[in-house]
């Protein structure tokens, strides 16, 4: 008998096309429809590369207007939503104030459409959908920040662009320009990757023909985990536990002997690199330029210089995207949720996908349970012998 080929963690398994990102082997840059993401995060706002995931091209100025009056229109948390995120325990995940806020809004939105039969929309309600969901996230995350500081919410601004109003519903205050720059480009590449473990919850959720929430819903929780989502948040607690950059190399010779998993650096696609490094921590040496954090700077060269000369793996995203989130003041426990108001843009383009040409994701298992047996005692049905014994003649 052939071993099968198992491919843990479907690793190097190609299970269909997409034509919203890949990693162009060449350059080793990830490309957005084709357009590098670093040349989108220098030159666009959010809302226009939300429009180039969702339509495949950049919005010209019309286009990108009437995203943004629509995105505005919706930046507002009904009341219910709020009133239910504080039923959710402060001291539980903020991710699980994101995850149960979305499914309540889905539930609002669907009531009274028909059966689960009709759940999955058409494209111009999973585009719909898919605005509103981006459009009040940050509201969301920002009021779950709020509200375990003990503050009052901050009203949603209509003059204000989505990193800007993001920033502003956050912290009460309207933020300085390099800050809205940092975090605009920090969201820009987080907005998309593939099909990593996510999207892929996602795409397996929406080839049920479910709907676009209950895929949402799915992707976050599996954003959730610490190997995917969680990163970041790790690093904060990695910085934190070597203090500064003269610590490095003795926390480095312990965690390593400890056989630790160094957040932040290694990445399942990458091999030269993480291609959204380089944008990342240009922003962040902005930031500690703006706030006057020299060792930030010097703690994060450090460790990056030693892991890299001693393991040769380079950092990912998440390594240059947490330090930059605590300088603009955002908690920890916060950052996993930006990432959701970032990447549900890619999310909801791999579902309005997923949709154009469905078929249901399904994998088989090599099953290595033990061989068949029997309780001891047990009469057989002999009706359900009969369709096996049937079953059995026609295979031959």
């Amino acid at each position: 008998m052939t071993e099968p080929d198992i491919k843990k963690g479907l690793a190097g398994v190609v299970v269909d096309y997409t034509a919203i990102s890949k990693v162009n082997p060449e350059t080793n840059s990830l490309l957005y429809r084709g357009y590098p993401v670093q040349e989108l995060a220098a030159t666009q706002p959010l809302e226009a590369v939300a429009y180039l995931l969702w339509n495949g091209e950049l919005p010209d100025a019309e286009q990108l207007a009437e995203l943004r009056l629509t995105e505005r229109a919706h930046r507002a948390i009904p009341d219910d939503v709020r009133t239910t995120i504080d039923l959710v325990p402060l001291d539980a995940h903020p991710m699980d104030e994101v995850r149960t806020a979305v499914s309540l809004i889905g539930a609002r939105d669907l009531a009274g459409s028909g059966s689960v039969l009709d759940a999955s929309g058409s494209p111009e309600q999973n585009l719909e959908r898919s605005i509103r969901l981006f459009a009040v996230l940050p509201a969301i995350v920002a009021y779950g920040q709020r509200r375990r500081r003990g503050l009052e919410p901050v009203a949603p601004r209509d003059d204000l662009d989505y990193a800007a109003n993001f920033l502003w519903m956050t912290f009460g205050e309207e933020a300085d320009e390099v800050v809205v720059d940092a975090f605009n480009r920090s969201m820009i590449l987080y907005a998309e990757h593939s099909f990593n473990a996510s999207t892929f919850t996602a795409r397996v959720i929406t080839s049920t023909l479910s709907d676009l929430y209950s895929a949402v819903v799915g992707a976050i929780g599996a954003l959730k985990g610490p190997l995917h989502g969680g990163a970041n948040e790790a690093v904060l607690h990695i910085f934190d536990e070597i203090g500064s950059a003269e610590n490095v190399g003795a926390w480095l010779d312990q965690a390593l002997a400890e056989k630790r998993k160094i957040m932040g650096f290694g990445h399942r696609v990458y091999k030269r690199g993480d291609s959204r490094v380089p944008t990342m921590k240009a922003a962040l040496d902005t930031l500690v330029e703006h706030y006057d954090r020299p060792e930030v700077a010097a703690l994060y060269d450090a460790l990056e210089s030693e892991f890299v000369a001693r393991k040769g793996i380079y950092p990912n995203l998440d390594y240059p995207s947490g330090p930059a989130y605590n300088l603009i003041g955002f908690d920890t426990l916060t950052f996993t949720p930006l990432f959701v108001a970032a990447r549900v843009t890619g999310w909801t383009a791999h579902i309005m996908e997923q949709l154009t040409s469905n078929t249901l994701i399904r994998p088989l298992s090599e099953y290595n349970g033990p061989d068949e047996r029997h309780i001891d005692g047990y009469v057989a049905d002999t009706a359900a012998l009969e369709v096996a014994d049937r079953a059995e003649e026609a295979a031959g």
